[in-house]
């Protein structure tokens, strides 16, 4: 396990980002060869520490010094005790390493107390000036907007990384994507830059591209992203598709990978019988995960089986699930404990000549049953509603399969409750208070005649507990032609006025969420075939009382950013709608948007919620849930 903080009830450790970033992780292993053997002292103004040394093990501390008179005398986690920094001179350490980044400030701090010793910072492993637009602090959350996405070029398989520069909206004037590739050994295949040009411009990133422009073999890596000059936020968002390409049927989606490694995933559904399922373990740091430090086990049970290999820094492994556990089937699901080395990882459906490619999602440990959601007000409600849609039952399979996605989750007390695209109810289905290691899907195709969507809600009728994240994985197929995609989400309180701790959410700012920005891609053309993208857009509402129908106004963009076009659509309370931009807009529109155009959903009214994906009109789609801006 790396004994790092990466992400908590605050946000994001942007520590942890800057000393994990690759360009620093050269300087860091320099670092560590330079101290190795050293009596090595270390002054750690900021608490830094356990994130360095978590993830640069080889910095092994003597002495810890402080500048707080308090903590001198206290146990330093070493088996002494913290010493002062003004005794550093009478020490046996030959090095002393200040654990900041501010070089030219701890030199002149410490100066009048080395005794002679050499002083390293950490101001080597600083990221060059042309990254940094925010210059103090450095350690500024939008100095360190990065992720990786899982990227591939073979001879079956490409993919592409799809966008928009939706910084502008917070102010950013000037943006670039600096990149890194990484081969499935780890090893940098390319690296460069991709300026983005006008506000809400398309960001596209395509592996056959990439393998062409560098003249590079076939690939199975990761892509490591860094955008410069963001502002707002650090998030990194994106769809990444997946397709089969000379004759092989393969399409699937999935969006950006979370940059924050987490102990635990879940969401990881054990084979089908005719299915292989290949889990996609990429190594973020360049640290070595150690043989047996990553394991498996069925959700819910003490059954750990463990990837017994060394993995290398930023190395790619396919993990055949089969084979650790080759008596578990679908449905039941998996937990994987990934002690911290991998940001959310992705895992390959094989069946039937066709694969599928989705993402497993962080388990929290901030999260414990709350006896509160049991009494919540009457002002809101259902309370947490989980919506996904139900394609038309005559066509497409659907099948949903509870998660529990908190560490400390024992049982969970859900039923559905079903809804045309009207938003009339089409009854409700009571599941009981399933246990955490139950094995089971519901057939939603079994419960409905007509599409629509269904929402997953607590009903504590039978007793058990709630954690306010309830979580499912949904899969869908289609019965004439056999292609299936699947992708998995959670909860949340949608569309009351009255709000419940951070509920509803506001990606914008604080509680009511009470708009939408949702981004769609227009899709491309593959092997001469149109990929069209399309999306189920949700209208979920815990309280529909006093709710009016939605004003959903969707504008297309061209890859440039242009507003070319604007249509109104509207969605009942508890309703939903399948978009379909090219049976909306004029193909001369569509044309002009080009392959880098989308549409931007936008609603001053409601928060909607979305499942996107691409089709190409005969029975070959993909799906996962929609990100907004």
């Amino acid at each position: 396990m790396l004994d790092i903080k990466t992400f908590g009830p605050q946000g994001g450790n942007v520590l942890y980002k800057a000393l994990s970033h690759p360009l620093a992780v050269d300087t860091m292993k320099t670092l560590e060869q330079t101290l190795k053997g050293k009596i090595l002292a270390i002054y750690d103004p900021d608490d830094y520490l356990p994130t360095v040394c978590g993830l640069y093990p080889a910095i092994r501390p003597s002495v810890i010094l402080t500048h707080d008179s308090e903590q001198v005398g206290q146990p330093d986690g070493l088996g002494g005790q913290k010493q002062a920094v003004v005794h550093l001179a009478e020490s046996d350490a030959d090095a002393v390493l200040a654990l900041s980044f501010e070089d030219a400030k701890m030199r002149s701090r410490l100066e009048g107390v080395l005794g002679g010793k050499p002083l390293y910072t950490l101001g080597d492993a600083k990221l060059p000036d042309e990254f940094l637009p925010y210059r103090r602090p450095y350690l500024d959350k939008c100095n360190f907007a990065t992720n990786f996405a899982f990227f591939r070029e073979t001879e079956r398989f490409s993919t592409r990384l799809v966008t928009a520069n939706y910084w502008a909206n917070y102010g950013a004037t000037e943006l670039r994507y600096w990149l890194r590739l990484f081969d499935e050994s780890g090893h940098v295949l390319a690296e460069w830059c991709q300026d983005v040009e006008g506000a809400n411009a398309g960001v596209v990133i395509d592996s056959r591209e990439v393998k062409e422009q560098f003249g590079l073999p076939d690939f199975t890596g990761q892509l490591f992203i860094h955008v410069i000059g963001a502002k707002g936020h650090d998030v990194v968002k994106y769809a990444l598709d997946s397709f089969g390409q000379n004759g092989d049927p393969s399409l699937s989606v999935t969006h950006d990978a979370n940059a924050w490694p987490s102990m635990r995933f879940a969401t990881l559904p054990a084979p089908d019988k005719d299915e292989t399922v290949c889990l996609w373990v990429q190594n973020s740091h360049g640290t070595v995960i150690p043989a047996g430090a990553i394991t498996l086990n069925p959700m819910g049970e003490d059954d750990h089986r463990a990837v017994a290999q060394t993995i290398g820094p930023y190395e790619t492994v396919a993990v055949d699930v089969g084979a650790l556990f080759p008596d578990l089937k679908w449905p039941a699901q998996l937990e994987l404990r990934s002690g911290r080395h991998l940001v959310r990882p992705r895992y390959e459906v094989v069946q039937r000549g066709r694969t599928r490619i989705a993402h497993m999602n962080v388990e929290r440990a901030d999260l414990r049953p709350d006896p509160a959601i049991r009494t919540m007000s009457p002002l809101l409600g259902r309370g947490f509603v989980l919506p996904f849609p139900v394609p038309d039952p005559a066509v497409y399979t659907s099948f949903v399969q509870l998660n529990p996605m908190s560490e400390s989750l024992a049982d969970m007390p859900m039923r559905l409750d079903l809804f045309d695209e009207a938003g009339q109810s089409c009854g409700c289905h009571f599941l009981g208070n399933l246990p955490r290691n139950h094995q089971g899907a519901v057939a939603l195709h079994e419960l409905m005649d007509q599409p629509g969507h269904a929402e997953l809600v607590y009903d504590f009728r039978d007793g058990g507990e709630g954690d306010g994240w309830p979580h499912a994985l949904m899969r869908y197929r289609h019965l004439q032609t056999d292609h299936a995609a699947e992708t998995s989400f959670g909860g949340h309180i949608f569309n009351t006025m009255m709000t419940w701790r951070n509920e509803p959410q506001s990606y914008a700012g604080p509680p009511p969420g009470l708009t939408t920005r949702l981004f769609l891609k227009l899709g491309q053309t593959l092997d001469g075939v149109a990929l069209q993208g399309f999306c189920h857009l949700i209208y979920p509402t815990s309280l529909r009382e006093g709710r009016q129908p939605s004003r959903t106004c969707l504008h297309l963009h061209a890859s440039d950013g242009r507003e070319l076009a604007e249509k109104v659509v509207i969605i009942q309370p508890s309703g939903s709608y399948l978009l379909k931009p090219y049976q909306l807009f004029e193909a001369d529109l569509l044309h002009k948007a080009g392959e880098g155009g989308y549409v931007l959903i936008r609603d001053l009214t409601c928060r909607l919620f979305g499942y996107h994906g691409l089709e190409n009109g005969a029975g070959c789609f993909s799906l996962d849930h929609m990100f907004g801006f």
